[in-house]
């Protein structure tokens, strides 16, 4: 059995956990606040949630800056740590993934149990992310190998397995990948906000769209707007998709191979920003620091184009595979003491 933990912010990390689940030969079982989705193919078990009205003011939430949330006194967190302790000891799980808490992995490994830790860009030097990733059995990174997280230990790398980006659109390949002309003749652009907060408003999506007429502008997600579930065909019939650098938005454009342009935006860590990075090291996507001058959009667009589509070398298409075999092994025991190789 495979404990599989997956933080409720955002659907980033629920869908890497569904991407790879569904490939582990072991049975895993999810462990979220979020609600068992329905294509989940084992157990899963509703965490309360640790935020919120705990009982309690929340008092040394980072354990005198050791740890990222664990305030004292805090009844959610208790009932949450508790259910997860409660299920390990009846279960008894080979391996637990945290996809992402320290908190988290760092309880299944004084459990006694073999932790896998789904790694995040960014800068990771602070006190809980060093624990977190200095007990884990082994890291699992979303991206190329080519393209490492500058500046990691050795300790990090030696165990670290790079599986390229992956996302739940892996292997679809209904549709016209070629895009297609609104009615009026105009190309399409596809703005992806993130479930996890959006810093543009709607006056810069406005005075983009009037500066650029060339094009017909689609709004995915973000405030005041309902989640499309499956945007798979307007990824398809987008001629760019402009998008924040979170890893699932960036893997999901991958997977349609559509040129982008990607604006990271300010996450703890600089995640979003160390994704974009490496996109514009690789010469993969057209990436901006921030949201360009209206004016300026005709010409970012255009740039887009013209960088094309090379996402190969981001998402080969099997990463989620990779991620489940290197579960498996773990789970069974049967890594290699001179490695982890997938």
């Amino acid at each position: 059995m495979i404990g599989y933990y997956v933080h409720h912010r955002g659907r980033g990390h629920l869908h890497r956990a569904l991407c790879v689940a569904r490939h582990t030969d072991t049975p895993v079982t999810g462990l979220s606040s979020l609600p068992r989705p329905e294509r989940w193919p084992g157990a899963w078990v509703r965490l309360p949630l640790d935020t919120g009205d705990g009982g309690a003011p929340e008092a040394d939430a980072t354990a005198n800056g050791r740890l990222h949330w664990v305030p004292t006194r805090h009844r959610g967190l208790r009932d949450r740590m508790g259910a997860i302790a409660d299920w390990t000891a009846r279960t008894a799980p080979s391996l637990f993934v945290s996809d992402v808490s320290v908190e988290v992995a760092l309880l299944a490994r004084l459990l006694g149990v073999p932790v896998v830790v789904a790694a995040m860009r960014g800068d990771r030097s602070d006190a809980a992310h060093r624990l977190g990733y200095d007990i884990a059995d082994a890291l699992l990174a979303p991206w190329p190998a080519d393209l490492p997280e500058p500046g990691w230990p050795s300790r990090w790398s030696a165990k670290t397995v790079h599986t390229g980006a992956f996302s739940r659109y892996d292997g679809r390949h209904d549709g016209d990948r070629a895009g297609s002309r609104a009615g009026d003749g105009r190309r399409r652009v596809l703005v992806v906000q993130g479930a996890g907060g959006s810093d543009l408003s709607d006056a810069q999506l406005m005075s983009a769209a009037a500066a650029s007429p060339g094009w017909r502008w689609d709004v995915l997600g973000g405030p005041g707007r309902p989640w499309d579930p499956d945007p798979w065909p307007r990824f398809l019939a987008a001629d760019v998709v402009v998008t924040h650098a979170g890893q699932n938005a960036v893997a999901e454009c991958a997977a349609a191979r559509r040129p982008a342009v990607v604006i990271p935006q300010d996450r703890p860590h600089d995640e979003q920003r160390a994704t974009a990075r490496a996109l514009h090291t690789a010469g993969l996507a057209v990436v901006r620091p921030c949201w360009p001058p209206a004016d300026e959009w005709p010409q970012v667009l255009d740039l887009a184009v013209r960088t094309g589509q090379r996402w190969d070398r981001w998402a080969p298409g099997d990463g989620a595979r990779h991620a489940a075999l290197l579960l498996d092994r773990l789970a069974a025991r049967t890594t290699e003491a001179d490695g982890l190789c997938v």
